[in-house]
């Protein structure tokens, strides 16, 4: 019988070799002088004696090369040079991303796919014969010993940190950057991801969270700053659906219904004076131009609109353990769905007819 630190050590020489750092680049502007001048930023002639006003200069005008502007991690799932990561680290479409396998061969690397719901891309690089990691099917408990390996800071390729589950099941809103210095921060809502007390820095994002059989378990992608070691890791099962649909369709297939909500509380239900104190009020953000129902999805196919309360829809009732959009992503494009919800204090029904999201 193994001891944990040599549970530790096989688990992590299992995993490590199919560990693979990620670069971000991306062609940007050259920022030398020469003489004093611009000359040298410019592709067309300057003529003899002439100077260029910097307020005249466009960016299409200057010499570029390409630079380095984020980092990330991810793991080998499939011989063939599959690979899978955390969407934001791959979420400039603008960029060009390289991986560097754990014996230091470097590989362009082509984005196959993103996620439409999830923090999950899958990207492709020429190579064969390349080691893969194992997902996992075994049940994930709190307590557990997990571990992780990442690029730690985009500097420390092959890092590995231990910790345990802290929670199942847990609910954020996260911050999502992508790797270019200069991608807005996108707010996602994820749910039922796995907290652990791993160490996780930035550069880590992407990579897997291994039990001690060497299994992954899930991918990590996000932490709360200014705590003591409080991460998060997606399931490892909902990657296993992506890889599945990429395998069936070319491409990440989930369904849509087309409407914004909030998850009514009772704190909701006193905001808004509501008769129930769970389910989704369909209400619009406050932001210009906002939809509560978006135009010919389902949803509004189906006759739902602006201030209705969605009780239940296939049968599962909405409440604080149960999501509208969690019992959506159990469904299939196609599928579809009776829902029963409130208007003016009346139940009524409708059925909806799944679409897919693009």
């Amino acid at each position: 019988m193994f001891s944990e630190e040599q549970q530790t050590i096989e688990a992590v020489k299992r995993v490590a070799p199919a560990v693979v750092s990620i670069v971000v680049s991306k062609a940007m502007p050259k920022t030398k002088t020469h003489s004093g001048t611009l000359d040298a930023w410019l592709k067309p002639t300057v003529p003899a004696g002439k100077k260029l006003s910097p307020h005249a200069l466009k960016l299409d005008d200057l010499e570029t090369e390409p630079t380095k502007i984020g980092g990330g991690s991810g793991f080998i799932v499939d011989a063939s040079g599959i690979i899978l990561t955390n969407k934001h680290v791959v979420l400039d479409s603008q960029a060009e991303y390289q991986v560097v396998t754990a014996d230091e061969k470097e590989y362009p690397a082509q984005v196959v796919t993103r996620d439409p719901i999830n923090d999950i891309a899958i990207l492709k690089i020429l190579a064969t014969d390349l080691p893969i990691v194992t997902l996992s099917t075994a049940p994930i408990e709190p307590g557990q010993t997990v571990l992780a390996i990442g690029n730690a800071l985009g500097l420390f390729s092959n890092t590995v940190s231990k910790g345990i589950v802290s929670g199942l099941s847990r609910q954020i809103s996260a911050a999502m950057r992508g790797e270019s210095s200069g991608q807005e921060s996108v707010v996602e809502e994820l749910r039922g991801v796995i907290q652990t007390d791993v160490a996780i820095n930035q550069g880590n994002s992407g990579g897997p969270l291994i039990n001690l059989s060497g299994e992954v378990i899930g991918i990590n992608t996000a932490v709360i700053f200014g705590a003591q070691n409080i991460s998060f890791a997606l399931p490892i099962h909902w990657a296993k659906d992506d890889l599945h649909d990429l395998h069936e369709y070319g491409h990440i297939v989930r369904p849509y219904i087309g409407l914004r909500y909030l998850a009514i509380n009772p704190e909701i239900k006193k905001k808004y004076k509501l008769s129930v104190d769970q389910g989704a009020l369909v209400t619009k953000e406050h932001v210009p131009h906002s939809q509560a129902v978006i135009k010919d999805s389902p949803a509004d196919q189906a006759g739902l609109s602006d201030g209705d309360i969605v009780l239940s829809i296939a049968d599962e009732v909405i409440d604080v353990h149960t999501d509208l959009s969690d019992i959506i992503q159990k469904h299939h494009v196609g599928d579809k769905l009776e829902v029963t919800y409130l208007r003016s204090g009346k139940e009524k029904k409708t059925e909806i007819a799944l679409e897919e999201r693009k």
